[in-house]
């Protein structure tokens, strides 16, 4: 089982209800956020192409965050889904500077926080809150190791791109172009 998402840059209207969504699912202070909505414009007027995209920790399959992490409190646990344990992160913040994607941030109560795909809510078989309350239905969630899951049928059908490639983390988020 390793778990993933798409979301389709094309259908994403910026509304930021995914934020949200996460924020309230799980607690998370004031001023933080363990996703956010990204707007990119490319191109040179008159001719521009406007992107948002919705990022958050891409769950990698080779992680630099779990590699650095001196306790142990960034982990790997079912489903490929890239976890901190509070209660041994000490907030040296070497998981912050090993990843390329800006995903993670000191919680206030002194550990590292990040997002966690709602294993919790996965565990027993809804979608992540961000993918629950998508207006436009553009994120997709699920198993890529089952070939009869929605995600694995639509980027099969579709064009996509991962972020920071060059890394060679092997980001488990898709955005489909």
């Amino acid at each position: 089982m390793r778990y993933a998402m798409a979301i389709d840059t094309k259908k994403c209207v910026g509304c930021s209800d995914c934020v949200v969504a996460c924020q309230t699912e799980n607690n998370v202070p004031i001023g933080f956020c363990r996703d956010w909505v990204v707007e990119r414009v490319d191109g040179t007027y008159p001719d521009l192409e406007l992107e948002y995209r919705s990022e958050r920790c891409n769950h990698c399959e080779n992680t630099p965050c779990v590699r650095t992490c001196p306790t142990g409190a960034s982990t790997i646990i079912e489903g490929g889904i890239v976890k901190v344990v509070k209660g041994k992160c000490i907030g040296c913040g070497a998981c912050i500077q090993a990843c390329p994607y800006d995903a993670r941030y000191f919680h206030p109560k002194g550990y590292v926080d990040k997002c966690t795909f709602c294993d919790h809510r996965v565990k027993t078989g809804l979608n992540p809150a961000c993918v629950a309350v998508c207006p436009t239905n553009c994120m997709y969630f699920g198993d890529l190791d089952d070939p009869n899951s929605t995600i694995v049928n639509t980027l099969k059908k579709r064009k996509y791109k991962v972020l920071a490639a060059e890394a060679g983390t092997k980001p488990q988020i898709f955005y489909l172009i």
